[in-house]
């Protein structure tokens, strides 16, 4: 009988991840959420109005998603096409498609590094088309 090994860091820490885009992708914000630890750092890169780090849940919420998300008129989707992990660390690729309040397509592709801390992110740095963003939003 084969006794299973536990699961490393990386490996529970990408299952994780993977689970939460294969939500994403069907638009369900709600397991990404539930990841985000209550004093996560979110650092968006760039020179847009929505470039700045982002300290906790709350800011989180009422200062870049609901802002964001208002100016959305249907469901924002993320699809990772890769998921690389190593210790704490996990990079996800992934594309994102929502159409907005004004009619313009936001298709934006992102390269997001997470780090995890006991099942929850803790630190995310997000890398994409910042024109796009400054054209769209």
């Amino acid at each position: 009988m084969t006794q299973t090994q536990p699961l490393t860091t990386s490996a529970r820490n990408k299952q994780l991840m993977q689970a939460a885009f294969a939500e994403l992708a069907k638009g369900n914000t709600a397991a990404m959420r539930e990841l985000y630890a209550d004093d996560v750092r979110c650092t968006l890169t760039g020179t847009t109005r929505w470039s700045k780090t982002y300290v906790g849940k709350k800011a989180l919420r009422d200062e870049l998603f609901g802002p964001l998300f208002a100016l959305f008129a249907d469901t924002y989707t993320a699809t990772a096409q890769r998921i690389l992990a190593e210790d704490d660390l996990v990079v996800v690729e992934c594309r994102g498609r929502v159409t907005t309040k004004t009619g313009k397509p936001y298709h934006n592709i992102y390269c997001i590094v997470y780090r995890l801390t006991d099942g929850k992110i803790k630190e995310l740095t997000e890398y994409c088309d910042t024109a796009l963003i400054e054209a769209v939003l």
